[in-house]
């Protein structure tokens, strides 16, 4: 109920904020390019002043086509001037805006400045968060407490996203996310999400792009959005790349790019490398159950496992701009991670009946230790052509992803009763999985107010996988466990076309994009009297969007979203390497459908401030949730195991969530900055023959940075997640916080950088619970966070900043064009 309020509030503000708009005034359009070969020149600086004033009152960078409009220009006589770096700057005089009408000022075309820059380095600063009409972006580049992290620290500080402290991602509360690298899917985070994600060093990331609404062109998967990383590249002529290294008390890491681009063809390669140094994490796990005939038994386990974590990352990546428009993108990747863990266990299990005698007492020392090794090569093939009607385009795109990854685990329980035989398991996993995509994307704008979208994809997965179970016997001999030892395929095929439309309606006030998306899924697996039905889902998708003036506007979206079960959800293979915990799969799973709703607003100040709220609702039916089943004694092929807890994943009728993301940014002073992203949201289950659960959650977190002069800044990040009510228990609260320096010198080429994660506190302590029919469960673990690191960059090259000269239809420079020396 106070999240309902919540989004009454913000929709009385934003409908208020629209009503008091300004009225409508005067716009200036035009288009940007490179006067030696005509192409467009993006994020260009347009500047608008007024006749005999210096300083220009507004202005607006152009977009990835050279394009730009300024609107609500009160009408009068202006000056425009265009600037972009190594360009010289044009000016375009006696400018005339009317009120109610359009000044379009066609293409402005920049001369290259005559003289060539050597040995430069370039700071291109971005907003750190910009929102535009389908997603939110994040820019890292100025982020000091992640400096010397990974992948996973740079998430914690997005707008919208949740993580806790193992690297479990949720966007807007959601945990169903297509993760994607560089636009394209990767085997990478097939295998373990969060391990792929502390592979990714995070001066490796460019940027970071949030979908709560993706539209009709993106893959219907994921309930709740998608999140893309953007790796660094560079398309500037020349020869430049960086150096990044840290060093720390829980995490090490280190990368090195190169670009080089010559002319039409330019190349990328990259290395990188993270290792998280050896942590033991100590935990307790407490269990009351009740049998039918009323004894009741206490599962105590006390213990600490240590873990370790590596991975690295390699690649290269070529481009080709064959002619004026037509390109060609080709790239390669290799990533590695691997994880070690192990553990040593006390455990004891009391059983009293119901007077309150004793009716037993297990005592017994459990040893355990489990490995995974991951590989992925990731292969993709890119051409766009482009053509003489602007914003006319056609990309094809093929990318397969080709994963090898080895899981192996023991375990030995020692009693310490007299007599007992020491019992044991291990088991070996390895596993093969390939994704193949091929798409086609068409874009055609009839006019210039409406633009048609359609195309197709092919996505294919398969999956080998084997379980390998030896069993110790007399506790001396291991013997193969065939009731244990398994292997199967998987196969997935997904057959996908969409068709999607933007246009402005009166007279440019509402944007609208609308787009309808059609997937077919076939899935066969030779699980054992398994047989997967073949499914079709429509995904529509509508977007809103109201420019209320140049720094505000609004956004209404709809967009439905689905969740496959993977074949680990959909496998029944019991798993009993714990006796007393076992998981299963269950083949017959339907997937989830979820049908999401959001209203933004946002709104930037002329001093540098930003406002972003963003309301969103979300209904999934036929929800997939984990759930646990206790059982007094259960029979598995032929053996009766007791007290055990068994989990899988159901569908569990529905699931209701709504909530409001309000991102602030505040320039306090020229040298001192605040961020703060704050989250309010309400979770409702809703599962057929059981109450409704609902829980209320929030995140809080502040980012305040501070610039001391001659290059040295520093920066405080804190954050706090609530805990949260599940169907079957609560999840806990996760307080994180660190402090970060860096010093920039030898102008600005090379950096070092200090920072102290959680100082004051070795440990987070997390509590959760885990109830059901039967049975109680409380675990408290204790995760070492604590950390101190130091990194250090360094960024070389020579940037010519070169512009090809005018092409012939087939790609040829024109040796009549004077050479250009760059500048």
């Amino acid at each position: 109920m106070k999240t309902r309020y919540i989004l009454f509030l913000f929709v009385l503000f934003a409908l208020n904020a629209n009503a008091q708009g300004p009225a409508a005034k005067g716009k200036i359009s035009g288009k940007v390019s490179d006067a030696s070969n005509k192409q467009a020149v993006d994020y260009a600086t347009i500047s608008v002043y007024k006749e005999g004033v210096a300083s220009p009152f507004n202005g607006i960078s152009t977009d990835p086509k050279g394009n730009f409009t300024i609107d609500q220009i009160p009408a009068g006589e202006y000056k425009i001037t265009a600037d972009f770096l190594g360009y010289q700057r044009t000016t375009v005089d006696h400018v005339i805006v009317k009120a109610g009408s359009t000044t379009n000022l066609g293409e402005i075309l920049l001369s290259p400045n005559p003289h060539q820059l050597k040995d430069v380095n370039i700071t291109a600063t971005a907003p750190t968060v910009q929102n535009k009409i389908d997603k939110m972006v994040y820019n890292p580049q100025n982020d000091l407490s992640a400096q010397g992290g990974v992948a996973i620290d740079i998430l914690k500080k997005v707008p919208q996203i949740t993580v806790d402290i193992d690297g479990n991602v949720e966007l807007q509360g959601n945990a169903n996310i297509r993760f994607l690298i560089n636009g394209k899917p990767s085997s990478i985070f097939g295998a373990s999400l969060a391990d792929a994600l502390a592979s990714i060093p995070a001066s490796q990331i460019k940027s970071i792009e949030v979908v709560t609404s993706p539209g009709a062109k993106y893959d219907a998967a994921g309930t709740g959005g998608i999140i893309n990383i953007i790796l660094k590249d560079s398309r500037v002529e020349g020869v430049n790349g960086s150096v990044n290294l840290s060093a720390g008390t829980r995490r090490e890491n280190g990368s090195f790019n190169l670009n080089v681009r010559k002319g039409n063809f330019g190349v990328n390669a990259f290395f990188s490398g993270n290792a998280q140094i050896n942590t033991n994490a100590p935990n307790t796990s407490n269990r009351v159950s009740k049998d039918s005939a009323g004894n009741a038994t206490t599962l105590f386990q006390q213990g600490s496992n240590n873990f370790r974590r590596n991975g690295y990352q390699s690649g290269l990546n070529f481009t080709w701009n064959i002619s004026k428009h037509d390109d060609l993108t080709a790239s390669v990747g290799f990533n590695h991670f691997g994880n070690h863990g192990n553990g040593v266990t006390n455990q004891d299990e009391n059983t009293v009946n119901a007077a309150g005698a004793e009716l037993s007492d297990l005592k017994t020392l459990r040893t355990s230790s489990s490995k995974f090794n991951g590989t992925a090569t990731d292969v993709s093939l890119a051409y766009k052509k482009t053509f003489d009607k602007e914003g006319q385009e056609l990309d094809i795109l093929y990318s397969s992803s080709f994963g090898n990854n080895t899981f192996s685990s023991s375990q030995l329980l020692q009693s310490l009763n007299l007599g007992a035989v020491p019992t044991g398991i291990t088991n070996t996993n390895p596993g093969k999985d390939r994704e193949t995509n091929i798409s086609v994307d068409y874009t055609h704008p009839v006019n210039k107010n409406f633009t048609i979208e359609t195309g197709g994809k092919l996505d294919f997965n398969h999956i080998n996988n084997n379980v390998v179970t030896d069993t110790l016997m007399n506790g001396t001999t291991n013997v193969p466990n065939y009731n244990q030892t398994y292997g199967f395929t998987y196969d997935r095929k997904i057959y996908a076309y969409y068709l999607s439309a933007t246009t402005s309606v009166f007279n440019n006030f509402l944007d609208i994009k609308a787009g309808l998306r059609d997937e077919y899924t076939v899935t066969t697996a030779d699980f054992k009297n398994t047989n997967i039905p073949n499914y079709n889902i429509l995904v529509p998708s509508l977007v809103f969007s109201h420019k209320i003036s140049e720094s505000q506007s609004v956004k209404l979206s709809y967009t439905r979203r689905i969740e496959r079960p993977d074949y680990g959800d959909l496998n029944p293979f019991l798993n009993i390497s714990d006796t007393h915990n076992i998981s299963t799969g269950d083949p017959n799973l339907k997937p989830e459908r979820g049908d999401n709703f959001e209203l933004g607003y946002n709104k930037s100040y002329d001093g540098g401030a930003n406002i972003n709220i963003a309301a969103f609702y979300r209904k999934n039916t036929d929800d997939l949730q984990r759930y646990t089943t206790f059982y007094d004694t259960l029979r598995i092929d032929g053996s009766t195991y007791t007290n055990v807890s068994l989990t899988k994943r159901f569908n569990l009728g529905s699931e209701e969530r709504e909530g409001i993301n309000l991102y602030v940014s505040v320039p306090v002073t020229k040298s001192f900055s605040l961020r703060s992203n704050m989250m309010f949201s309400n979770r409702t289950s809703n599962n057929p023959g059981s109450p409704s659960v609902s829980g209320f959650t929030y995140r809080l977190n502040l980012n305040a940075q501070y610039s001391f002069g001659h290059d040295l800044s520093a920066e405080f990040f804190g954050n706090y997640n609530s805990s949260q009510k599940t169907i079957q228990g609560t999840q806990p609260k996760f307080v994180f916080y660190n402090f970060a320096m860096r010093k920039m010198f030898m102008n600005k080429k090379a950096s070092i950088g200090l920072t102290a994660s959680n100082p004051f506190a070795k440990y987070v302590s997390q509590s959760a619970t885990t109830y059901g029919t039967g049975f109680y469960q409380t675990n408290v673990r204790l995760i070492p966070v604590q950390s101190f690191g130091i990194s250090l960059s360094y960024k070389f090259g020579k940037l010519d900043f070169k512009k090809d000269k005018e092409k012939d239809d087939n790609g040829n420079r024109q040796d009549d064009a004077p050479a250009d020396k760059g500048k």
